[in-house]
């Protein structure tokens, strides 16, 4: 047992083979290995430490980075990938998991060789209970809904679907703000809540939703965003705002926010 948010570590274990698997285009081999640890080898120019800890390693057979690519992958927004295939944001959210947990993230990695990346987290003092999702999350009266889901990341979208779906929400998921406008004027009427990222290619989810409030103006809208220097410069114009990254306790309250007002 480890101490650490669940979903949280769902999403960090998801960003990072997702990172393997971008890094094998011609294909490979993706290993996920965990054991206990005695210590946290000294990175990025931290001390080592010493304690109680579960290793998670993720291990591929990828084209590997350079020293000077590997100094910059935790950075927010750093990516090597192209605008329509990553954020830069799946690593720097799980050295922020590792780090918000008490634990690190250790990378090593070598052109042509593969990267191993390994989490460190800190393990329970004692037994505990495996909750499952209605333990953790009290649903409530939520009824099932229909949700356009709107996120152009592969990743973040299936994991988004993914969540809504075990809140028991219908979910209909386009990878871009103009195939979501596409759908609502082929099918209007047919949905209850429009959840959308707000920072991609082409038109903007603020744009949407602004589009959404005039054109739809009963059909609700979510907003979500790990780019806090674009939400403090544009702002969220007044629709509700999920920051990521979300956990499912975090998007069942912004879809009761939505219900509510």
């Amino acid at each position: 047992m480890v101490e650490a948010d669940p979903t949280q570590f769902d999403t960090a274990i998801l960003n990072m083979v997702i990172n393997a698997r971008d890094a094998m285009p011609r294909g490979g081999e993706i290993k996920i290995r965990s054991g206990a640890s005695e210590s946290i080898p000294a990175v990025r120019g931290h001390l080592p430490a010493t304690g109680r800890f579960v290793a998670v390693s993720i291990v591929d057979t990828g084209t590997g980075m350079a020293p000077e690519t590997l100094a910059q992958i935790f950075e927010p927004f750093f990516t090597t990938k192209s605008v329509d295939h990553g954020t830069g944001l799946g690593l720097s959210q799980v050295y922020g998991f590792a780090k918000q947990s008490g634990g690190e993230v250790e990378v090593t990695s070598n052109l042509g060789l593969g990267s191993c990346f390994t989490l460190y987290l800190p393990r329970g003092l004692g037994a505990v209970k495996a909750a499952s999702l209605g333990d953790a999350v009290e649903f409530g009266d939520l009824p099932s809904r229909k949700i356009l889901l709107v996120e152009d990341n592969e990743g973040v979208g299936k994991f988004a679907a993914g969540l809504l779906k075990e809140l028991g929400q219908e979910v209909t998921w386009v990878g871009d703000a103009q195939a979501a406008l596409d759908l609502l004027v082929r099918c209007a009427g047919t949905f209850d809540l429009v959840f959308s990222d707000v920072v991609m290619p082409g038109v903007s989810g603020i744009e949407l939703a602004r589009q959404i409030r005039t054109r739809w103006p009963s059909l609700e809208v979510v907003l979500t965003s790990g780019y806090s220097h674009v939400l403090a410069e544009e702002g969220s114009y007044g629709f509700p705002l999920l920051k990521k990254p979300y956990s499912i306790d975090g998007l069942l309250g912004a879809v009761r926010q939505s219900r509510s007002g």
